[in-house]
């Protein structure tokens, strides 16, 4: 991809009233660009803001990414406002700390609506535009647990190993018309995210998994001493789109690293153990 530099770009974000979303939104429009941002709050997005932002940059949207149909219009409305788009960064979600036997049904299908049918929403509205001007970047903000996992964490992990699995073949599929495709796969970051008001929790626990209570207690004193800065980490994911290209994922946070280079080591013995046994299975070749 080619990022404009003869006139403003023009970003997608979802997901940017708080945390990692609402300092992207801030970086971009410090830089001059423009921004259709997405939240399930326009005024609380305006809030965070505050004065002195270009309302003629931005595009504050309320809309529910679950809804094909509206997520099809926010990205009609930002082509017809701004005349295309160069920019799409996925970056709606949230926590959700149980054990597998205490995520309910319905807990289920709302994490896989936000972190999985809403990214195919929204890519489905962007991706005609994108292919037929023959250029742009698509950002999907991932996590660390999208590329291992840990106990307690089974169904954000589950949306974001779906998400890493989407991104990877989007890859394949759309570098032929000339747009990137980024995963970004953050550590922890010094946002809210695990407050009580954004970590959901099961609304029905059992006696049976102390050590996922005990992990809930210590993730909630955590927050405020995380160590990824979230200014720092919008400004790695501007310079990653800036660049045009570089690795499909892009981690952030030493301890995203050191996750990701202990599951990469237990892979490859993994793989390594089944070298001898795995072509047991073919046919006898001919």
């Amino acid at each position: 991809m080619s990022f404009p530099t003869d006139r403003p770009a023009v970003w997608f974000v979802t997901g940017t009233s708080r945390g990692l979303g609402l300092e992207l939104v801030r970086q971009v429009l410090a830089r001059g660009d423009r921004v259709a941002a997405t939240t399930r709050s326009s005024e609380r997005l305006l809030a965070a803001l505050g004065d002195g932002i270009d309302p003629s940059r931005l595009l504050p949207l309320t809309v529910d990414l679950r809804d094909e149909a509206a997520v099809g219009r926010a990205v009609q409305e930002t082509t017809e406002r701004w005349g295309g788009l160069d920019v799409v960064v996925n970056n709606a979600g949230y926590g959700f700390l149980a054990a597998v036997e205490e995520t309910g049904d319905r807990e289920v299908r709302d994490m896989l609506d936000v972190q999985v049918v809403g990214v195919w929403n929204v890519l489905r509205a962007a991706l005609p535009v994108l292919r037929e001007q023959r250029g742009g970047h698509i950002v999907n903000v991932s996590s660390i647990l999208g590329l291992t996992a840990v106990p307690g964490w089974a169904l954000y992990c589950a949306g974001k190993f779906a998400l890493e699995g989407l991104s990877e073949a989007l890859a394949a599929e759309a570098a032929d018309f000339g747009v990137g495709v980024t995963v970004v796969e953050p550590g922890y970051f010094r946002t809210d995210f695990l407050t009580e008001d954004s970590l959901a929790l099961p609304a029905e626990t059992t006696a049976h998994y102390p050590a996922i209570r005990a992990m809930v207690r210590d993730h909630l004193k955590l927050q405020g001493g995380q160590l990824g800065d979230p200014v720092k980490g919008a400004a790695a994911i501007v310079g990653r789109v800036l660049a045009g290209e570089g690795p499909l994922r892009l981690l952030l946070g030493s301890d995203a690293h050191s996750y990701a280079s202990a599951k990469v080591e237990a892979l490859r013995a993994n793989v390594e153990a089944a070298a001898g046994t795995a072509p047991a299975t073919d046919f006898p070749a001919a």
